[in-house]
């Protein structure tokens, strides 16, 4: 029996001890002291309705107690909705502080908007009290003497809060600055002007106003430097140049291979003439055999036929030689 009553004695005391500790977890004792001690009242029931909801009291107070110390006065239901929202309460909590600080006006449901956007609102309050630099990659332009100027700018910007919300970001800044940048070059008449004044740049780019639908203002742009590079307009004329010759090569080639292709049809058409020349001696002894058949050819007129090839062959032998002999006079006067 004393076993008995030491069994159950054991088994009463470690159910005692969970439900404590269920109770001491489901009523965070500690954290109301705390918050009770430093001015954020709140009620065990809503500290235990966190526990309900999952939500970390640890979250929702200790962020309200720097509110509360700091001045403002923040409802427990808007923490523990952004909470649920999957905001991060405590950045947003420590961005107003920061903001009360520097007379920003931020209330705390512009900055919630500002954290579920995906932006760092504490950041944007630092940068909106603290502006700070942004460094443009670089930036290539031409000139209209052809000449290419690479620029490096830097952009000091200024968070605007009312414009977190939908605003564009740096990227666009950049862009926006590296297009005026090559907006100015390009219409600059000599890039002698523009390394002379470098200022031109920055005070053409920021009067055009890049800041218009971003989340930034723009308070200063300035050339940290400016290189010459390229003689692009050179470049660009030899290019044209070397084009212009490939084309004039090409078309006197087709002129040469058409030149060729018409030689060669007039050498063949020689031929044609020449093969239609020997057709034609062909026909003659069988014109005059004809003849002698049919008694339209004697044989004293066959002789005065030969007689005239003979004396017509002895001609051009005469000429041939004739034209061979200014050579050799020449050789004999060597």
């Amino acid at each position: 029996m004393e076993e008995l009553f030491g069994g159950i004695s054991l088994i009463l005391m470690l159910a005692g001890f969970a439900v404590l500790t269920f109770i001491l977890w489901m009523v965070p004792v500690r954290l109301w002291i705390t918050a009770l001690a430093s001015g954020a009242y709140v009620p065990l029931t809503t500290l235990i309705g966190m526990r309900l909801r999952r939500v970390s009291p640890a979250t929702i107070i200790y962020p309200l107690i720097a509110a509360t110390k700091a001045g403002l006065r923040l409802s427990i239901t808007d923490l523990e909705a952004h909470y649920l929202a999957r905001g991060n309460v405590e950045n947003v909590v420590n961005a107003l502080i920061s903001a009360d600080k520097a007379n920003i006006d931020l209330d705390f449901q512009r900055a919630a908007a500002i954290d579920l956007a995906g932006r760092d609102v504490l950041e944007a309050v630092h940068v909106s009290v603290n502006p700070k630099v942004i460094q443009t990659p670089r930036v290539a332009a031409v000139a209209k003497d052809g000449i290419q100027l690479i620029a490096i700018a830097r952009v000091t910007v200024r968070a605007n809060i009312h414009r977190l919300v939908g605003g564009a970001g740096e990227e666009t800044i950049l862009a926006r600055v590296g297009e005026g940048i090559v907006s100015t070059i390009g219409s600059a008449d000599s890039h002698k002007a523009v390394l002379e004044n470098p200022d031109s740049i920055s005070k053409t780019v920021l009067e055009k106003g890049l800041d218009s639908g971003t989340a930034f203002e723009i308070l200063s742009i300035d050339i940290a430097d400016v290189d010459v590079g390229k003689n692009i307009g050179a470049e660009l004329q030899t290019d044209q140049a070397e084009a212009d010759k490939r084309v004039a090569q090409a078309k006197a080639e087709q002129r040469r291979a058409m030149a060729v292709a018409m030689e060669q049809e007039k050498k063949a058409l020689v031929e044609e003439m020449r093969a239609r020349v020997v057709e034609a001696e062909a026909q003659v002894p069988l014109a005059m055999a004809e003849a002698f058949r049919a008694g339209n050819l004697g044989v004293m007129d066959y002789a005065r036929y030969r007689n005239v090839v003979s004396d017509t062959q002895m001609r051009e032998s005469i000429a041939e030689g004739g034209r061979e002999l200014p050579r050799g006079r020449g050789e004999g006067s060597n």
